[in-house]
């Protein structure tokens, strides 16, 4: 196998939001969507994650009963995309399945934006390693443990940074080190 052209130690510091939006769109890409799909559903996926989370710390408040139960219902060509354990609402567009946010589709595009001004010029390096720990896994066994996998490997919030989007340092290093040897 020829050698990689990837540092082996980036001193990314970032918070957790892009660096999950970047694993579950590796992951849904995996799975067999296009890349402009998967960007959206990373996007979304992660926007879930956050307001769950939010929810347990009591900077959300939870959807009343009804809205949640609206939500489960399909309506149209509305359905939902099962991801790194979260239900992702989307949408068949012209352009292929996009994520939705209040009824509005998320364009692969901006979602493309907010990972490169995130990750500043390590997107490249980072996007590679989790590919090849994406690739390292059957579709269906990544689908079950692609949440377990990201918790091995996201960044690591230093115990006196304070608030919401703290930042920690990515280790490369160990996103590569979960890929199985063959």
């Amino acid at each position: 196998m020829p050698e990689r052209n990837i540092p082996n130690t980036l001193n990314i510091v970032i918070n957790r939001a892009p660096v999950l939006t970047l694993w579950a769109a590796t992951v849904a890409e995996r799975l067999g969507f296009a890349r402009d799909e998967a960007l959206s559903l990373g996007k979304a996926m992660a926007g879930l994650t956050a307001q769950s989370k939010g929810r347990r710390l009591g900077i959300y408040k939870a959807a009343p009963q009804e809205i949640k139960k609206a939500r489960g219902v399909k309506r149209g060509e509305e359905f939902f995309v099962e991801l790194a354990d979260r239900h992702v609402p989307a949408v068949n567009t012209e352009e292929g399945v996009r994520a939705v946010v209040k009824d509005k589709p998320i364009a692969a595009e901006s979602v493309e934006r907010y990972l490169e001004s995130k990750f500043a010029g390590s997107l490249g390096p980072v996007r590679e390693a989790m590919r090849e720990l994406a690739k390292s896994y059957p579709p269906e066994e990544l689908a079950q443990n692609a949440f377990q996998l990201y918790l091995k490997f996201r960044p690591a919030i230093p115990e006196d940074a304070t608030g919401w989007g703290a930042k920690g340092r990515l280790d490369i290093d160990r996103i590569r080190s979960l890929t199985p040897k063959k």
